[in-house]
């Protein structure tokens, strides 16, 4: 296969669908996002089948637990996938909303509109639910996508992006707005960071491998997402019940997910109350524990945490604990370790709250919360194409508004600069 041109075709067919689908009224978009929707629920058996396929791979290739269940679909996640396409229809449409508008002095009217980025290439690992998601949000947004998912979930993507593709465009929607990359060699990874001439921007979501190859490599924009090094920390006047709460469905919900909690910072004031009543529970979940010396000296019989250990998201039933003298010390260490992702205080100090809310760099910061809730649909935003830790030029859970810039519009009766 010549790699170079295939690349080139999908990325020429993908910019001729976004100058169309830029200017594809609102109904068309949410008539797509209701037939995807629909045909999502209505081949459920067909997409397990497929489905099937990947979790056989994956396992015969030895893949862990975890990212077995990142794989994974079934009936609910099906059904949650179509769920979040009709909920973008619910949201307004960000196209042609003037933000700004202003006369100057000479009589221009000037202002700012939203506009689509134009095509997006985003590429993933694992989670086939990202396929509908990515595409629902593009279509809303008025951008075309280019989908490159992992290798481990290739069946998956075929059949849903097939599906939802046939069902978008049969509603009006332009041909080839969603495309999808089925030859899973890595050749074409490279050659896609490269396409300028088609591709916009590009999105990374997955594990930290992925995405600094992607940063690194890439001469297309980039936006950073998917690696979550999440940190909870427990206040010396935290509620043991509350904070058990948290902590648990934080690291055992879902464990393989870029908002589960990797580490546990206690204040040492209650470490030697706390740390037997939490260490309990967690392994009453099958949570593997890794402490710092301190946490050692309270809790003997549990791993060493090395350095690797703070600066590692576990994506499984793996946590590390750190016992700090201060809230201070608790900032430090996140902000020495963290990949701005979520971060959580537990506690019932008002100013210790503030304090944490305010000095702590991540994209989103929770007081006496679980960071499970970082997620587009949680936050009311309808799906998400990712979480973005970065800060140019969307920050946090990206739904449809993230995927937009502007331009300025300008209206005159024959001015002229003199």
């Amino acid at each position: 296969m010549d790699f170079e041109k295939y690349i080139n075709e999908i990325g020429k067919r993908a910019k001729e669908a976004s100058r169309k689908l830029a200017i594809t009224s609102s109904k068309i978009k949410d008539k797509a996002l209701e037939n995807m929707a629909d045909v999502l629920t209505n081949n459920i058996d067909l997409i397990l089948k497929e489905n099937e396929k990947d979790v056989k791979n994956a396992k015969d290739k030895g893949l862990s637990k975890a990212k077995i269940d990142r794989l994974i679909l079934n009936e609910k996640r099906i059904n949650d996938m179509a769920t979040g396409l009709k909920d973008l229809i619910k949201l307004k449409d960000p196209i042609g909303e003037v933000i700004s508008m202003w006369k100057r002095p000479n009589g221009l009217l000037i202002g700012r509109v939203r506009v689509p980025l134009g095509v997006i290439g985003i590429i993933y690992e694992s989670r086939p639910n990202v396929t509908s998601d990515a595409a629902g949000i593009c279509l809303k947004s008025g951008n075309a996508i280019i989908l490159r998912g992992g290798s481990e979930a290739i069946n998956s993507n075929k059949i849903i992006t097939k599906l939802i593709a046939r069902a978008a465009e049969e509603a009006g929607a332009p041909e080839n707005c969603i495309q999808l990359i089925e030859n899973t060699d890595r050749k074409l990874v490279d050659l896609m960071l490269k396409l300028n001439k088609y591709i916009d921007v590009i999105i990374p979501r997955g594990g930290r491998e992925l995405i600094q190859k992607v940063v690194q490599n890439a001469t297309v924009p980039t936006i950073e997402t998917g690696e979550g090094i999440v940190s909870i920390f427990v206040n010396y006047d935290a509620d043991f019940d509350m904070a058990e709460k948290i902590i648990i469905n934080a690291k055992t919900q879902r464990p393989a997910v870029c908002n589960a909690v990797d580490k546990l910072i206690i204040h040492e004031k209650i470490a030697s109350k706390f740390l037997p009543f939490i260490v309990s529970s967690l392994k009453n979940y099958n949570v593997e524990i890794r402490g710092c010396p301190i946490t050692k000296q309270i809790i003997p019989d549990i791993k060493e945490a090395t350095d690797q250990d703070w600066q590692t998201e576990f994506l499984d039933l793996i946590i590390a604990i750190k016992v700090v003298k201060s809230i201070d010390e608790a900032i430090d260490f996140i902000t020495q370790y963290d990949s701005k992702h979520s971060e959580t205080i537990i506690t019932n100090n008002y100013s210790d709250a503030q304090k944490f809310l305010n000095e702590v760099d991540a994209s989103s910061v929770y007081v006496n919360a679980s960071t499970r809730f970082t997620d587009g649909g949680q936050f009311g935003l309808g799906a998400e194409i990712g979480i973005s830790t970065q800060k140019l030029h969307a920050r946090g859970p990206m739904s449809i508004n993230e995927l937009t810039s502007t331009k300025f519009i300008i209206y005159g009766n024959g001015q002229i600069r003199e």
